[in-house]
């Protein structure tokens, strides 16, 4: 997903979506401990098991972030400060700015929690700026702390998703990070197609699941599918999930609810990136039913800053970082996704 910065002048071995169980080794490879049920950790509206939780921009407040009543809220995105080992807010503002912080602050009102999402579409991801695992787990637990979370999100996309070498990384600091930290929950946001998950995101799911990673999500960015798919948004990310479903079931050796459970939606609001991709308010609506009917763990879009209308109603930028680019009542597609 593209980062919020404005151009100048966003065997699977422990699926715990549900449980508290730990992997063991068994043979010197990592085996799924079975899951049980449990309550979900951010219940959504009442009746409903499905949380609601947006991308927001980490520094800048938006008037639409509460649209919805959120439970949870994905911060995006700390990665690299260039090339360097540093966390920085989209590579720029410094982990502990105390604007942030306060940003932060006013999000977690009201009992709301926050995920810190590393990673997106643009910039150096972290795993692919450090050297060793341990320094890795380090700048990841001091975002975590800067923020007051104990969830942690990887959005792994473009060339990092393919780079074997800073999948390991990451697997291996992650791993480090939750021996350390008992209560950190993961989840890992991968590019997906109508036809499910590709080679290099089961690839990063089986290092997660190799290293004894305890996973408790894995969201799907049901968007940006190309050129090919110019058709039903709405009826891709149905397609998407259901295939994904299938491929998580077998890597993750789990029953459909805890497929399902243990799964989130992400899709990009609006005029998507890719030409003839839009994704609608009805879109919006088909994806919180669906999630409601398989009992997925949450869904969310990209991003509550662009649940609104552009000025003339449509998008100069065929993905406007501040608007939809259709016509719609400001919060009206996090109004949707809440059900």
């Amino acid at each position: 997903m593209r980062s919020h910065r404005k151009p100048a002048a966003a065997g699977l071995g422990c699926l715990v979506a549900l449980a508290a169980t730990a992997c063991t080794g068994q043979g010197g490879a990592a085996r799924p401990a079975p899951p049980a049920q449990a309550a979900p950790s951010t219940p959504g509206p009442a009746g409903s098991g499905t949380s609601y939780a947006p991308y927001v921009s980490g520094t800048e407040a938006s008037g639409t972030d509460d649209a919805g009543s959120p439970t949870t809220y994905n911060l995006a995105f700390v990665i690299a400060d260039g090339d360097a080992c540093t966390p920085r807010w989209d590579g720029v503002h410094d982990i502990g700015d105390p604007s942030v912080k306060s940003r932060i602050a006013g999000l977690k009102e009201g009992g709301r929690q926050v995920r810190v999402s590393f990673g997106g579409a643009d910039g150096t991801e972290l795993a692919a700026a450090c050297d060793s695992a341990p320094e890795l787990a380090a700048v990841y637990g001091k975002a975590l702390d800067a923020a007051g979370a104990t969830r942690a999100d990887f959005d792994v996309e473009g060339d990092e998703l393919a780079d074997p070498r800073s999948v390991d990384l990451r697997s291996k600091a992650i791993a480090l990070l939750q021996r350390e930290r008992t209560d950190l929950e993961v989840s890992f946001t991968l590019p997906v197609m109508p036809h499910g998950l590709g080679e290099d995101a089961l690839a990063l799911l089986n290092s997660a699941n190799d290293h004894a990673v305890r996973v408790a999500t894995v969201n799907l960015m049901t968007m940006n599918y190309g050129t090919s798919y110019d058709g039903d948004m709405g009826g891709y990310a149905l397609a998407a999930a259901g295939a994904a479903h299938k491929q998580l079931k077998k890597v993750f050796d789990t029953s459909d609810t805890e497929a399902w459970r243990g799964m989130a939606l992400t899709s990009m609001i609006g005029v998507n990136d890719i030409e003839g991709e839009t994704f609608t308010l009805a879109d919006a609506a088909e994806v919180r039913a669906f999630a409601e009917e398989k009992g997925i763990g949450w869904v969310s879009m990209w991003s509550a800053g662009r649940d609104r209308q552009c000025p003339d109603g449509t998008a100069a930028d065929p993905a406007a970082t501040g608007c939809s680019g259709v016509r719609q009542s400001p919060g009206a597609f996090g109004e949707a996704f809440t059900g």
